[in-house]
């Protein structure tokens, strides 16, 4: 049975994403855990709280800058070791040992608050919160102390003093102090894995802890080298104009050594494009969302990588983290894409061939990462999950004959595998399909289009609403690994030719070298070559479907 992973958070956009992502862990515990499919145990520790109530904590490391997370960091340098007067602390007996957790009950400028484990809403609709700013304000589950870290050195918000470049990251972590701290908090949870499988990075990726990311994953390639190391390059979905070239810079960068030192590096933004011209935000038929709200994209994305991560979570698979970026990657494709419907589209009472069969042609899914659709279907290899879906529905057999392949299938994989042979014939296509939805309750902003409460979505998808907003949505999202990367990764190089960069000689200030910089331009120059069709072909892409 495939174990325990930790978690990395570096920055702050990563830390919304984060923030939502722990309470959907914190759902799915609620919600029928008697008939649970996603191991909690993989990404969550557990102690006992008075009375001898479980209480679940991330299994996580966040760095973070100082006036971001509204509390300090605990112990070490660079950190303050008090938490914010209106949280507690309490000592949790755990099986073996006493854990202190840091109980993030009370967000003082959030509008969420704990009661009885359940995150609750107060009076005011959730989808317009000019004060949910930072992922503090609408975290909803405890934190352990070793958990977060605060980098005193600069300040999140500011005129000056804040972590822009590339450089000044790589230098935090050349700090021995805080390579010391840093280890000191990864040993504390890696020792208490029965079977650690390896390390989730979410990372900022356009700004300075791009850096402090590309140092992460280098000290974790060199002393984990067996365990996998999935990296996920996070970017909001719009940007201030005056940092494009930065943002640009630190991408290039970012991209670059993160993959190098990863098992499988995934770029994650709602903005339509990562290079200095501005594209339109991603759009979704049924979420109504404002880009300018991190606590609103964050959440799309949390909700995508709660799903896109199943294939290693699952209390059914025997599959490892390791194995499942090796899935993805051969021939030198480190780099993937992700795709995902939120909602998965269907018209009312549709049944999961009708709503699948309705989409032969274009598939419902959204690019969620910032690279060019290639027209036609075509991937070299791909993960796909499908959740919320009602098995005993999906299952039964079609009266009369059936009116296309996918009602002749049996069972809701078969559907999912014959919907994929057809629409990637040749691509390497591995597939899950889960009965438990996505939930969406609060802390989850309630952004969804009215039309999505109105309609009875009914048939096989599990989608739940209620009056006060939609608690459960079913999902269908995918790693890729496709042709469609290429112009990503060479419309990076191609907008970083010498002449630009050397109008930002400032941006090599920090202490980059310009003969490093030329060398990470060559790897993406690289890694480019390997996303065109026909590239490293050694038969790989025609294996058949499998489970």
């Amino acid at each position: 049975m495939p174990g325990e992973a930790v978690t990395l958070q570096l920055g702050h956009y990563s830390g919304c994403v984060g923030a939502h992502w722990w309470g959907l862990q914190a759902a799915a515990l609620r919600s029928a855990p008697e008939r649970a499919e996603l191991r909690a145990s993989a990404l969550l520790r557990f102690g006992r709280g008075p009375g001898g109530t479980e209480s679940p904590t991330p299994r996580l490391v966040a760095l973070e800058l100082k006036g971001t997370a509204g509390w300090g960091g605990s112990g070490g340098p660079g950190t303050t070791g008090r938490p914010r007067r209106d949280r507690a602390v309490e000592t949790l007996p755990e099986t073996g040992r006493g854990i202190p957790v840091l109980r993030g009950q009370v967000c003082a400028r959030g509008r969420f608050i704990r009661w009885g484990g359940v995150a609750e809403r107060q009076n005011s609709p959730d989808n317009d919160v000019p004060s949910v700013r930072l992922w503090s304000d609408f975290l909803s589950v405890p934190l352990h102390p070793k958990s977060l870290y605060v980098i005193r050195q600069y300040l999140h918000d500011g005129d000056c003093g804040c972590l822009e470049a590339f450089g000044q990251g790589e230098s935090l972590l050349q700090d021995p102090a805080c390579v010391e701290e840093l280890e000191d908090r990864l040993h504390f949870y890696v020792e208490e894995c029965d079977y650690l499988q390896g390390f989730q990075v979410l990372c900022d990726l356009h700004n300075g802890f791009s850096g402090v990311g590309a140092k992460v994953t280098e000290l974790l390639h060199d002393e984990y080298s067996r365990k996998g190391i999935l990296t996920w390059g996070l970017t909001p979905a719009l940007s201030e104009p005056q940092n494009s070239f930065y943002r640009l810079m630190n991408t290039a960068l970012g991209i670059a050594h993160l993959s190098r030192h990863s098992s499988l590096f995934c770029p994650l933004s709602l903005s339509g494009s990562l290079g200095i011209k501005p594209q339109p935000p991603v759009t979704f038929p049924y979420i109504k969302y404002d880009a300018s709200q991190n606590y609103h994209s964050s959440a799309i994305l949390a909700a995508a990588l709660d799903t896109l991560t199943v294939p290693y979570r699952l209390c059914s698979s025997q599959a490892s983290m390791m194995h499942f970026a090796d899935s993805l990657t051969f021939s030198g494709r480190k780099v993937v894409a992700a795709l995902a419907a939120l909602p998965l589209p269907a018209l009312a009472g549709s049944s999961l061939p009708d709503v699948l069969s309705a989409h032969q042609q274009d598939v419902p899914w959204k690019l969620l990462s910032s690279c060019n659709e290639q027209k036609g279907s075509c991937c070299f290899a791909q993960s796909v999950v499908l959740r919320g879906i009602c098995q005993e529905k999906s299952s039964s057999s079609c009266q009369g004959q059936p009116k296309s392949p996918l009602h002749s299938c049996e069972s809701p994989e078969q559907m999912l595998q014959q919907f994929l042979h057809t629409q990637f014939p040749g691509a390497f296509s591995t597939s899950h399909v889960l009965q438990q939805p996505c939930a969406t309750r609060p802390p989850f902003p309630q952004f969804f289009s009215p039309l999505l409460t109105r309609q009875d979505w009914g048939g096989d998808l599990a989608l739940l609403c209620h009056p006060a907003g939609v608690e459960s949505i079913p999902v269908l999202a995918a790693l890729q690994s496709s042709p469609g990367l290429h112009s990503l990764l060479s419309g990076l190089c191609q907008e970083l030719q010498e002449p630009k960069v050397r109008r930002w000689s400032s941006f090599f200030t920090a202490g980059l070298e310009q003969d490093d910089f030329q060398e990470a331009l060559e790897e993406l120059r690289t890694l480019a070559q390997c996303y065109e069709s026909g590239f490293g072909a050694d038969g790989s892409e025609d294996e058949a479907d499998s489970d």
